[in-house]
């Protein structure tokens, strides 16, 4: 596994686990809410793990942008999926995301060449 998803996924699992061991009734809704969200149902995995990166990558969270770059890789999106999602996300939200589009292409790179 690539050092970068590697480390990615390692500090949010531990960071994830610290979290939720604090019991926090509210917190622990919102994650499963979150999971529970992205399941598929009217819509499929694929179309809104498509539609949280748009979200993801409007909103400037790389670690977002990570995680359902991550998911649409282990769901079979193409690069040239994920590519024209990025483009749509780009206009949306403007030249301001034009670095986290830089970072969700390195972080695609880094988990395609994963098992190098």
């Amino acid at each position: 596994m690539s050092d970068v998803v590697k480390e990615f996924n390692e500090y949010r699992s531990k960071m994830n686990d610290k979290i939720l061991s604090d019991n926090n009734k509210v917190v622990k809704r919102i994650f499963n809410l979150d999971t529970n969200a992205f399941k598929a149902g009217a819509l499929d995995v694929k179309t809104k793990e498509l539609l949280g990166l748009v979200a993801s990558t409007v909103l400037r969270c790389d670690d977002c942008v990570r995680y359902h770059l991550e998911t649409c890789y282990k769901e079979g999106i193409t690069k040239e999926e994920v590519s024209e999602t990025l483009g749509i996300a780009t206009l949306v939200g403007g030249t301001i995301v034009i670095p986290h589009l830089r970072r969700a292409h390195e972080y695609w790179e880094a988990l395609e060449n994963q098992n190098d």
